[in-house]
This record gives C-alpha cells, sequence and structure tokens, in this order.
C-alpha cells in the first residue's frame, strides 16, 4: 500500500535553503516505498533543495543533483530513491520510452521535477507546489492524492 497520510492540503514559509531542505525532510519521512511526490514551481524555487531533503530522510548518502540532464538519477538509501526531471520531456511517451514509468510503480519513491509536464502520474501522487515570494522567501503547498499535477501548473 503505497497511501501516506498527508492532510489534504498544508502549506508552509520558507526563509532559507535550509529550511525548504527542512520541509522536504520531513516530508521525506513521512513517505513508504512505492510513494510518488511530484514537484512543481518556476526555475529557482527550490525543487532540488527540496527533493534533497527527502533524500537525507531517507538515508541517501551520495550528494543529490539536479537530474536536468540524465532525466533519472538512482540513488540508495532505505529503499531506492527515484530523483526525476521532467523539464525537457516531451510529455507522457518520452518519459515512458526513457523508462520512467517502471520506477512509478515499484517499491522505491520516486521525486519528480516540473511533474507537471506529465499527464499520467498514479492517483496518490504527493504533489508539493512551490512558490517564490517576495524577499526571497517560499510558499510551500503539500497536497495529498491530488494525483498528476494540473496542465500547465506551477
Amino acid at each position: 500500500m503505497r497511501r501516506v497520510d498527508f492532510p489534504a492540503e498544508e502549506e508552509f514559509l520558507s526563509s532559507s535553503p535550509e529550511e525548504t531542505a527542512r520541509i522536504g525532510e520531513e516530508t521525506g519521512r513521512r513517505l513508504q516505498p512505492g510513494s510518488v511526490v511530484a514537484l512543481g514551481g518556476n526555475l529557482g524555487a527550490g525543487k532540488t533543495v527540496f527533493a534533497k531533503g527527502i533524500a537525507k530522510a531517507l538515508g541517501v548518502r551520495e550528494e543529490v543533483t539536479s537530474p536536468t540532464y540524465t532525466i533519472i538519477s538512482e540513488y540508495e538509501g532505505i529503499c531506492p530513491f527515484y530523483h526525476m526531471d521532467a523539464y525537457r520531456l516531451g510529455g507522457d511517451e518520452e518519459f515512458a520510452l526513457l523508462g520512467g514509468e517502471e520506477p512509478l510503480y515499484g517499491r522505491g519513491i520516486c521525486v519528480i521535477e516540473w511533474a507537471e509536464r506529465l499527464r499520467s502520474l498514479p492517483e496518490d501522487t504527493l504533489r508539493v507546489e512551490i512558490t517564490i515570494l517576495e524577499g526571497g522567501k517560499r510558499r510551500i503547498r503539500r497536497l495529498a492524492g491530488t494525483g498528476s499535477p494540473r496542465e500547465g501548473g506551477a
């Protein structure tokens, strides 16, 4: 069972990359093998920082970097951690051709940056939207069990 019990919607305010990573880490501690996290937000919003926090909670010891050019990076922790980036993809078909669907339904935890570019994500996907605010702060919204992000969303 991959369902993790998160409230339908939660909102956090982050004043630094360290706080964003801590919110990611808290999120990661609550995930179970099979969980999928869809990250959305503008360039520089903090998606990779949030993913690094999740990785830390999962015991990943390697340096987690943005998978923009590799598309899918796999790390070892308490379970496999898949860090994916859909920014350069043309959609679900290209994602599937690159082998992206297999980890989505496996025993690891998947975090997908720019997930709004994909339409077919598991129904119980946890969506996280990060918005840049004035003064460099970030608003982080966790939306539980919302499936695919809205087309063209943040």
